[in-house]
């Protein structure tokens, strides 16, 4: 959704209140989309600071479904998103990206919505995600989850370094 800021910056010391929906379901990074499962409205605040700057305030919540790192079962994960932000309009684009202001939401004097809160997902995005914290993962050989109890596969692992000698007694084997 676009939201005009040219009404804020008319009016001296001006303020005005929006709720705006998330349009987006699906949060992409890195080619993966991951769903969203929950997302209340965004409450915006705009402010006219003077000097062609205006303070944007943004609140919301939501829920992404995002498989464990090691077993790969969806774990909701909730993010509180509370943005305040200061947008410098005497600046021109070039300066603002010169002062790593990262205000790529904001064109002309349209703020983007979807890309305010794009943005502060993607900063809030976990490193790392587990459905809990001693996660036994998969199994190697046959894919089960080993949360959910042993598979019987033989997951013992070799010394690569080993292998030269390996090789020698698998034919003496042979003989």
């Amino acid at each position: 959704m676009l939201i005009q800021m040219s009404e804020v910056m008319n009016v001296p010391n001006g303020l005005k209140e929006y709720t705006a929906p998330i349009e987006f379901d699906i949060f992409e990074l890195n080619g993966v989309g991951y769903s969203i499962t929950h997302k209340e409205p965004v409450k915006l605040r705009l402010t006219n600071l003077g000097n062609r700057k205006i303070l944007v305030e943004a609140k919301t919540n939501l829920a992404l479904a995002v498989p464990c790192d090691r077993c790969l079962k969806d774990v909701t994960i909730h993010q509180d998103i509370d943005v305040a932000t200061e947008i410098d309009f005497s600046k021109t684009e070039e300066q603002r990206t010169e002062d790593l202001d990262e205000t790529d939401f904001v064109s002309g004097y349209d703020l983007d919505v979807d890309k305010l809160i794009y943005e502060e997902v993607l900063i809030g995005f976990p490193m790392k995600v587990l459905c809990k914290e001693d996660c036994e993962g998969i199994c190697k050989v046959c894919g089960a989850n080993l949360n959910e109890g042993e598979c019987g596969c033989d997951r013992t692992e070799l010394d690569p370094r080993m292998s030269a000698i390996r090789d020698i007694f698998n034919k003496f084997k042979e003989v």
